[in-house]
Order: structure tokens, then sequence, then C-alpha cells
């Protein structure tokens, strides 16, 4: 199924550090990377086994953001503690409002 060439549906890319096996899942606040980018620091209780940290990424972001969890997705860094997120039908503005606010 073809999708029409329209304009893409809105997006929002969120680069994401992700620490599992914490001791409780929660969002931690903005940091920035070795080259100066912001990064969101997020504490995960699951293992990075079988993708059960990225799975309880998906999860809390998706709660976090009022996305369901088809919304989001890991388009790079599945294997990585260094993760970017993809939030469909949010614009980055949007994202960085609702996650100001947490």
């Amino acid at each position: 199924m073809a999708r029409s060439h329209s304009g893409p549906p809105e997006s929002a890319h969120l680069p994401i550090r992700l620490t599992p096996g914490a001791s409780a899942d929660r969002i931690d606040g903005w940091d920035v990377d070795a080259e100066g980018r912001p990064v969101l620091k997020v504490r995960v209780r699951a293992r990075p086994v079988e993708g059960e940290a990225n799975e309880a990424l998906i999860r809390l972001l998706a709660k976090a953001l009022g996305v369901p969890k088809s919304a989001v997705s890991i388009p790079r860094g599945g294997q990585s503690r260094t993760k970017m997120i993809e939030v469909a039908g949010l614009s980055n503005d949007e994202m960085r409002t609702r996650l100001t606010g947490l």
C-alpha cells in the first residue's frame, strides 16, 4: 500500500540515554552527550535482555507523552544505551513541552 506524498505525517525525534536495571522506571531529565547535544536521561527496571529494556522505555515514554505505544519507535540505537526515539503525531516542540512538564 503506497503512502501519498502530500507531506509526511509529523514525528518528533528524541535522543535518549537509557539506563536499564534501575530501581524504578523514571525520566531523570535532560543532559548533554559527548558532542554537546541534548539527550533525555531515562531509567527502567527492565534488564537489557531480549528487548525488555527497549519495551519498558517505549511504555514509559508513551505514558509520559500521552500517546499510544504504537506511536513510539526506536529507529536507531536499539542495541545501544544511546538511542534515537521517534514519536509519530507529535512535533519536536510539542514533545519537549510535554516532557518539560514532568
